[in-house]
Parts: C-alpha cells; sequence; structure tokens
C-alpha cells in the first residue's frame, strides 16, 4: 500500500529551495492574480451593462466598446440584440489587460445618455448607474474566483 504524500510535501514540494526564489515565486503569482482579478472586474462590468442595455434593434447593445488605455471614439455598425457577440468581443478585448492599465467601456451612440437617464421604459434606472452599484460585489466576487 502506497503511503500518501505529506499535505507539505504537496504544496512545496516543488518550490526552490532558496528563499529569494521562493519570495520571487510568491511575488509572480500575486502580480498574476492582480491581473487576472482586474481583467475579471473589467469583464464582469462591460457583461453588465451590456445585460442591463434596452433593446429594440439591438444597435446599443452592440455598440459596447471595450478598449486599453484610451477610450473609443467612434460608434459602430453593429446589432447584437442579445449581446453575445458584443460580450464574447469584450472578453477577448480584455485579454491582454493588466492591472495599471486604463479600461474604458464606452458606448458612442449619440442616444446613449438619454438612455442611461431613463428614456427607455426598459431601463428606466440606466445601465452604468445600476453597475455602478454593484461595483464593490463585483470586485468581491472575483478575488473570490481568483483566490479559489
Amino acid at each position: 500500500m502506497a503511503s500518501q504524500p505529506h499535505h507539505m510535501t504537496e504544496r512545496y514540494g516543488g518550490l526552490n529551495g532558496s528563499f529569494s526564489e521562493t519570495l520571487r515565486q510568491y511575488r509572480d503569482q500575486a502580480l498574476a492574480d492582480v491581473d487576472e482579478v482586474f481583467r475579471k472586474v473589467v469583464i464582469e462590468i462591460g457583461s453588465s451593462v451590456i445585460r442591463l442595455s434596452p433593446v429594440d434593434t439591438g444597435r446599443f447593445r452592440g455598440n459596447w466598446q471595450m478598449t486599453i488605455d484610451a477610450p473609443a471614439s467612434a460608434s459602430l455598425d453593429n446589432y447584437d440584440k442579445e449581446g453575445h457577440d458584443t460580450i464574447a468581443r469584450l472578453v477577448s478585448d480584455a485579454q491582454p489587460l493588466t492591472f495599471g492599465q486604463t479600461a474604458y467601456i464606452v458606448n458612442n451612440l449619440i442616444y446613449a445618455i438619454a438612455l442611461e437617464y431613463g428614456h427607455s421604459r426598459q431601463a428606466l434606472t440606466g445601465m452604468v448607474r445600476i453597475t455602478k452599484e454593484r461595483f464593490q460585489d463585483i470586485v468581491d466576487q472575483a478575488v473570490r474566483e481568483v483566490a479559489e
């Protein structure tokens, strides 16, 4: 009957014995975790505003854009009633994000502000304002997911 490895061996057995190397490995993992939390938060914020967006033709939902370090400056000719393609594009565009960069999530259609402030009965309290109220919960959830 084979003996099971000690839990300390399972957890630390692959680490280099050098203290400085162990600290470097810890630092690298912590930085990677911070980047992952940041990406998850940006993706959930963007997904939330997309899901909460009112739908008529689907153009408003299809116009949400996530960019890095500078906001998008044009509107798109995208129609996405369900929001699936727009969310998929957001997830893809967020992959290179690292903590310290600025992520912009914008909708440049001329009626975006009117929709945010109740012009549509489908979103009387907006999309961005509702998502902003959930911000801390979004961050907490992302941290929990990365820590698992």
